[in-house]
């Protein structure tokens, strides 16, 4: 059995990565700012607590992230505290160094600093996950359309990521980046977007946009997407229900 320490662990991610490690037989702490059943009390932000939090702990899985831009300096805090550990494995984003949006930069910066870092280590990077696509369907619910830029992506279910990331911790580390894992099917936004309207029970039209920018010519040349076969099995019609 091996003890587990899980940023993040609360997070959409998190969740289910936490029940399919303890299915796995290991035995798991989630880091929270927050006191709780199996939690640890520290903060990933300002450092406070971290040495205490992973005193024992064998591997620790960093999951927590942040669209506020904390990313690094949560790494940066981590780091040191987690300098005994015999495996870090740590979530990453498929294409993040082929698409310029600044919430990637700040996962290029997490690598390098993990690269760096002296801690034996493993990267696993993964497409976006169902849950995104449909909470940016979701978030158009005042629209009189359902806007569905031509791009092509491979969505993942977070399940399936849970499972890698399961996977992982039973195995050495890479001192590196495992494979990219992505999920089972390779949609047009178009055609994700006729998914769930079908799912939602929507009938408001679905308008195809081509739109401009290094960003999405980027999402539409298939940089977001991996090479070889899907890992995941989980298709976004199931996701939806």
């Amino acid at each position: 059995m091996t003890s587990l320490l899980v940023t993040g662990g609360t997070g959409h991610l998190g969740r289910p990565t936490v029940i399919a490690l303890r299915a796995a037989g290991h035995e798991v702490k989630v880091l929270s700012r927050r006191a709780g059943p199996d939690r640890v009390v520290a903060d990933l932000t300002t450092g406070e607590g971290l040495a205490a939090a992973l005193e024992g702990a064998d591997v620790v899985v960093h999951l927590a992230t942040s669209l506020r831009g904390k990313d690094a300096q949560q790494t940066r805090n981590l780091l040191p505290a987690a300098a005994g550990v015999k495996h870090l494995v740590v979530m990453s984003i498929a294409g993040i160094d082929r698409i310029p949006l600044g919430y990637y930069r700040a996962k290029l910066e997490v690598e390098r600093l993990v690269e760096e870092s002296g801690v034996p280590y493993t990267i696993q990077r993964a497409t976006q996950f169902h849950a995104l696509v449909d909470r940016v369907f979701a978030a158009q619910r005042y629209l009189p359309v359902v806007i569905a830029p031509k791009m092509m992506m491979q969505p993942i279910a977070a399940e399936d990521v849970a499972a890698r990331l399961t996977e992982l911790v039973g195995e050495p580390p890479v001192k590196g980046r495992a494979p990219d894992i992505g999920g089972p099917e390779r949609l047009s936004v178009p055609e994700l977007a006729h998914l769930w309207k079908r799912a939602k029970g929507s009938r408001r039209p679905i308008l195809g946009a081509r739109l401009g920018g290094k960003v999405f010519r980027a999402f539409a040349n298939g940089e977001a997407m991996v090479d070889g076969p899907a890992y995941g099995r989980i298709t976004f019609a199931e996701h939806l229900g």
